[in-house]
C-alpha cells in the first residue's frame, strides 16, 4: 500500500483522484471506480502497490509491439482491477477482481525484485500489462525509474485513460505507449466499456508522442456489429494518420467471443482485411492484422521498395533488412526503435 501521488484533499475528508480520467471524488472509506484507490480518513492510498497477479517473460511482439526493440524479451507484470469494464475483456478474471482478492490471488513483488527477475530472465525491458497499468500507478512509476537506472526499456500497455498529469509524471521514464483505441464513437465506448469521455484518450496518446517522444503503437480489436463499420474505422485511421503520423503502426485484431460478448461470432476475416485496407487508404504505411496466424500482413514490408524487413510467424521473427530505423535495401524511414542509447537517452525523452 502507498499513498497516491496524484490527488487533492477536499473538505469533510473527501479526496479527488487525478490518476485516471474518471477523476473520482471519493468519500472516506470508499474506493474509486478501479477499486484499487481507497480514501482512508482523508488520505488516498493505492492498495495494490507491488501486488502482482501475473508475471512472464514475453516476446515484445506479444504486446503487440512490432516496431519497438524487435526480437527482445520483455518482463511483463499485471495486478488486479481495472478502470474500464469492457464486455469483451480477455483478462476479466483479474480485471474484474476487487481489493478483497489481493491477498489470496497476488504475491508481493517490490520494484527492486521485479528488476532483478527481469534481468535473470534475460529480458531487455519491462512492461505493465494484462490489466490497466495506471491502477497501480505508484508501483509502475517506482519501477520505471529503477528500470531506467538498470538500462531496461519500459512499456505501458494501456487503455489510454491516464490523465495528462499521470502521463507527465511517468513520462521521463517511459519508452513505449502501446495503446488500445477501441473505437471512434461515443456510443461504442459507452456500450463496450462504460466510458463517457473517450476523446481524452486521443489527447493523451498524442501527448505521449509529441511531448515525451514515446514510441506509440495503436491496437483496435474489431468487434462484429459494434466497431466494424466504415465510419468508425475511417475516423480512427484518419486520426492516427493526421495526429500520430503515417509511420505509426496500427494493429487491427480479430475478436473472439469472451466474457460478456459470447453471443457474438468471431470477427470474419473479411472485416479484418477491410480494416487493413481502410488503414492503407488513409495513408498509414504499417497496418497489421492481429489474431490471424499466417496472414500476409504479419510481416513488415518496406512501403518504398516492397522488400520484407521483418518476417514474422506468430511470435517468431527474422530481421532481414533493418538498419537502425531504416530499410536496409532503400534507406526509407520505417519508424523502428531499438535499444541504442541515442533512442533511449532518459526514458522516452522530452
Amino acid at each position: 500500500m502507498r499513498e497516491a501521488v496524484l490527488y487533492d484533499k477536499l473538505p469533510d475528508s473527501m479526496v479527488k483522484c487525478h490518476t485516471c480520467q474518471w477523476r473520482c471524488r471519493i468519500n472516506p472509506g470508499k474506493y474509486g471506480v478501479c477499486g484499487m484507490y481507497q480514501n482512508q480518513e482523508g488520505t488516498l492510498f493505492n492498495i495494490n502497490y507491488a501486488m502482482v497477479s501475473s508475471a512472464a517473460a514475453d516476446p515484445v511482439e506479444k504486446k503487440p509491439l512490432f516496431h519497438f526493440c524487435p526480437g527482445t524479451l520483455c518482463f511483463s507484470l499485471g495486478t488486479l482491477g481495472c478502470n474500464f469494464h469492457c464486455k469483451h475483456c480477455q483478462n476479466w478474471e483479474i480485471s474484474t477482481a476487487d481489493g478483497s482478492a489481493l491477498k489470496n490471488t497476488c504475491r508481493e513483488l517490490s520494484p527492486e525484485a521485479a528488476i532483478k527477475l527481469a534481468k535473470e530472465a534475460n529480458c531487455q525491458g519491462i512492461a505493465w500489462t494484462y490489466n490497466e497499468p495506471t491502477i497501480w500507478f505508484e508501483y509502475t512509476l517506482d519501477s520505471a525509474r529503477l528500470a531506467k537506472q538498470n538500462q531496461l526499456y519500459t512499456v505501458y500497455v494501456t487503455n489510454g485513460y491516464a490523465t495528462p498529469e499521470a502521463l507527465d509524471t511517468i513520462g521521463p521514464y517511459l519508452d513505449a505507449w502501446r495503446v488500445d483505441i477501441k473505437g471512434y464513437s461515443d456510443e461504442f465506448y459507452k456500450s463496450l466499456s462504460g466510458i463517457p469521455h473517450w476523446r481524452e484518450i486521443l489527447e493523451v496518446t498524442k501527448r505521449a508522442k509529441d511531448k515525451w517522444n514515446m514510441h506509440v503503437e495503436v491496437v483496435t480489436n474489431i468487434v462484429p456489429t459494434m466497431n466494424d463499420d466504415e465510419e468508425q474505422l475511417k475516423g480512427l485511421a484518419n486520426w492516427i494518420y493526421r495526429q500520430l503520423g503515417e509511420l505509426t503502426p496500427w494493429h487491427v485484431t480479430r475478436f473472439y467471443p469472451h466474457h460478456r460478448l459470447t453471443h457474438l461470432p468471431p470477427t470474419p476475416l473479411s472485416s479484418i482485411e477491410k480494416a487493413v485496407d481502410i488503414g492503407h487508404k488513409a495513408g498509414l504505411k504499417f497496418v497489421y492484422a492481429g489474431n490471424v496466424p499466417g496472414h500476409e500482413s504479419e510481416s513488415t514490408r518496406c512501403y518504398a521498395c516492397g522488400e520484407i524487413i521483418v518476417r514474422r510467424v506468430g511470435y517468431q521473427i527474422e530481421i532481414t533488412g533493418l538498419t537502425d530505423s531504416r530499410c536496409g535495401y532503400c534507406g526509407a524511414d520505417l519508424n523502428f526503435r531499438s535499444m541504442a542509447s541515442e533512442d533511449f537517452p532518459e526514458g522516452g525523452g522530452a
